[in-house]
């Protein structure tokens, strides 16, 4: 059975975000540091998983078979979780086989690779895409791209207690809502989801708005039941998922040098940028207080060359 230690309980800190432009504007934001959580199984990527490997586990699956692209966090986070655990892992990949510092721990973890094309992977969502890889691998449970999908959400939903809990450790009896990056959006809709309407859910769409987030986000909420959801999604996308630009680099080189917080141009870079962009617009009143979640993904910054350091 595929089962993890009772005792292993991730906790990620709550700490002060202290930057000159949230000061001048006399707004607050604390940042959950998910990145701390652990070395390798990092960031929100593995509360995704949670709820898939329980689901796995009852089924009596002996392992997980996912998606995911040469750099992808979710593969990464799912590979050291099976090696840890002692549970097999396939990976299903966009593209040809080509050799990034991920695709080297994905093998070194011992996870099975097989290359779709890009073709092949396009047609993840079609009907009918799993039966060929589940007649392959038929002890393996499959997980949809990145985790996402109500059973990701409910596993995010613990972030609402974690942060929490932490409240007082900041000063704070209360705060104003969430902020953070977007990608399938599955991280979002489990905090709105948790929250039921107590307080907003900001989401930093890292990839453009035809990517369907907003409809995958829907998507959930409605398998849920969850009426009026209380969430606003930002373009912070750039133009496009994994684009980077000098001004994002240069934003991101300052912030890590004042905060001492390290960043990747693909989420949380993003994503702060876009929450300065909405401060500087006057979006938020003074005295606001957010909680920035930070996603993790710094295993991701080795394939791009971010302010010259990676």
């Amino acid at each position: 059975m595929l089962s993890l230690p009772s005792d292993w309980q991730p906790h990620a800190p709550l700490e002060h975000l202290h930057l000159d432009w949230l000061t001048q504007a006399n707004i607050q934001v604390a940042v959950l540091r998910l990145d701390l959580i652990d070395p390798l199984i990092s960031g929100n990527k593995w509360f995704k998983l949670i709820e898939h490997l329980a689901a796995a586990d009852q089924v009596g699956a002996k392992g997980i078979i996912s998606l995911g692209g040469a750099h992808s966090n979710h593969l990464h986070a799912l590979a050291a979780a099976g090696k840890r655990f002692g549970f097999p892992t396939v990976g299903l990949l966009r593209g040809h086989p080509q050799e990034t510092p991920t695709v080297l721990d994905l093998q070194a973890f011992g996870m099975q690779l097989h290359w779709l094309g890009y073709g092949g992977y396009r047609a993840r969502h079609e009907p009918g895409f799993w039966l060929p890889w589940q007649a392959k691998y038929p002890q393996l449970q499959p997980v949809s791209e990145g985790g996402g999908g109500l059973r990701g959400a409910r596993g995010c939903a613990g972030l609402l207690k974690m942060a929490r809990d932490q409240l007082s450790a900041v000063g704070w009896n209360d705060y104003n809502g969430w902020w953070l990056a977007a990608g399938t959006g599955t991280t979002l809709a489990g905090l709105v989801l948790a929250e039921a309407g107590a307080h907003p859910v900001y989401g930093a769409l890292a990839v453009p708005d035809d990517n369907g987030v907003a409809q995958q986000v829907e998507a959930i909420f409605q398998e849920a039941g969850l009426r009026d959801p209380a969430y606003e999604l930002f373009d912070a996308s750039r133009g496009g998922f994994a684009k980077v630009d000098p001004a994002l680099l240069a934003f991101m080189e300052m912030t890590e040098k004042h905060s001492g917080i390290a960043l990747e141009p693909l989420y949380t870079g993003k994503a702060l940028l876009a929450l300065k962009q909405q401060v500087d617009a006057g979006r938020f009143a003074p005295d606001t207080r957010l909680i920035f979640v930070h996603t993790g993904g710094l295993q991701g910054r080795r394939g791009f060359a971010v302010m010259g350091k990676d």
